[in-house]
């Protein structure tokens, strides 16, 4: 037998008086357990986008378009449709919501209707849900968390569009 042998087979005997199977199961239960677990705790991977959003300006799918500051659900710009059009199988809804929005290049407030597409299942990309200036639901017409869909023959929401309305006397 080796020098090696001999000593591993040392370091495991003594281990072995020391301690038991169940504390053996035990620590790899939790080495397996904690393994699984580490890559669903929270780390901030905001500082690469941070760098980015320095240098471009957000876009017609990203939520942090200006038009967007009102806005709560799918945006058509990513699921078919344009700013302020429904993608094609799906249908204007006739009832709305509004909000007022600051357009950052000419520092002007617009006033901005929110118009749910209707007709089709839930497009399920580009989720957005800002609530600025957000009133309570008993103010029906500045209230965003309704299906306004509601109104339609096919009462299925798809996805939402911004169009401009005029400028804002708010400002």
């Amino acid at each position: 037998m080796s020098k090696i042998d001999g000593a591993t087979e040392i370091v495991v005997r003594r281990s072995a008086q020391l301690h038991g199977r169940r504390s053996a199961l035990a620590h790899i239960g939790k080495v397996i357990v904690g393994g699984a677990v580490l890559p669903m705790l929270p780390f901030d991977r905001s500082e690469g986008l941070r760098a980015h959003a320095a240098d471009a300006e957000p876009t017609d799918q990203a939520c942090e378009y200006w038009r967007y500051c009102a806005l709560d659900g799918f945006l058509c710009t990513c699921c078919g449709g344009s700013i302020s059009s429904c993608p094609p199988g799906a249908s204007v809804s006739k009832v709305t919501w509004v909000g007022t929005c600051q357009n950052p290049k000419d520092n002007k407030s617009y006033l901005i209707s929110y118009n749910d597409c209707c007709g089709k299942t839930s497009c399920g990309r580009c989720l957005c849900n800002f609530n600025l200036r957000e009133r309570p639901g008993y103010r029906m017409g500045v209230h965003n968390d309704i299906n306004w869909c509601m109104a339609e023959k096919h009462g299925m929401y798809h996805c939402t569009v911004a169009a401009v309305v005029g400028i804002s006397d708010a400002g």
